[in-house]
């Protein structure tokens, strides 16, 4: 079932490939701007068929890399067996990789960041305060291989073959919008009431909290003022807590229930005992 999906090449927390087909199949049809707020691994977004789709995250280098490989196309296989070659990189070749990390975080080089999470551990992309690259080695478990290929080259191929803009810019950048009743506006933030490092706060990027979630709220509401289509992914339980606030809002609108759970997320593997009610929240009739 999920063939008919493209994968990113990024093992991206939270990313939605695995549910897609819960997803997708409920956002509008015909639409003219798809727009990605919070696009992390862009799983959700180079799927949509629009006329034109807007990427859009906090982290600046993730914009920068999927720009990167929209403008180089399958060019960049060879850039990475070249690179790969110059340091040696193997699944149990520690020093190439610890020397490509240093390498990375002098030059911001952004195809080495790339290859850098294919052998970093789990695959994950991590930084420090200062913007630094800091994810361990995966050693034994994490390299470039023919599964990782593959999705990229599709990757690649549907980055230019659509027209996808990409951004990094504070969600409420919608204001200054122009947008329109055949518009789409997915939004997947961090979850408020779930941790992870990119919204901890301790990475060089803004947090997510009570304001940020408020400010979002806000912002659905006046998109769905404007008639501007919006669906929102998030959690109303999770571990035991509840996002009350998310809850009485949703109330408003149409909420569909995810059924599919994360069930290789850590969070899960810690927590199998504990609900996670999944959702997306939208303006419009389901």
């Amino acid at each position: 079932m999920m063939s008919k999906y493209i994968k990113s090449p990024l093992n991206y927390t939270g990313g939605k490939y695995k549910i897609l087909d819960s997803i997708i199949p409920c956002f509008p049809k015909n639409i003219g701007t798809f727009i990605d707020l919070f696009g992390g691994g862009f799983n959700v977004g180079i799927n949509v068929k629009a006329k034109s789709i807007v990427y859009n995250d906090h982290n600046l280098f993730l914009s920068q890399m999927f720009e990167y490989f929209q403008k180089e196309g399958t060019n960049v296989i060879d850039k990475i067996y070249s690179r790969i070659k110059e340091f040696s990189l193997s699944i149990d070749n520690i020093d190439g990789y610890l020397t490509l990390r240093s390498e990375y975080n002098k030059t911001k080089n952004i195809l080495d960041l790339f290859i850098l999470t294919c052998y970093s551990f789990n695959h994950q992309i991590r930084f420090n305060s200062r913007h630094e690259f800091n994810t361990p080695f995966g050693k034994m478990r994490s390299e470039y291989n023919k599964t990782i290929e593959e999705n990229l080259i599709n990757f690649l191929k549907a980055l230019q073959s659509k027209n996808i803009k990409f951004y990094s810019k504070d969600f409420t950048f919608l204001y200054n919008m122009d947008l329109g009743e055949n518009d789409f506006v997915y939004a997947d933030p961090p979850y408020l009431i779930s941790n992870a490092s990119y919204n901890d706060g301790k990475r060089g990027f803004k947090n997510w909290g009570g304001n940020e979630e408020e400010q979002l709220l806000e912002l659905l509401d006046y998109l769905n003022c404007k008639n501007v289509k919006f669906a929102l992914s998030n959690v109303l339980v999770h571990k035991g807590l509840e996002n009350t606030k998310l809850i009485g809002w949703s109330k408003k609108y149409n909420v569909k229930h995810i059924e599919k759970s994360y069930n290789n997320s850590s969070y899960q593997r810690k927590n199998k005992d504990k609900e996670t009610q999944e959702v997306l929240i939208c303006n419009y009739k389901l």
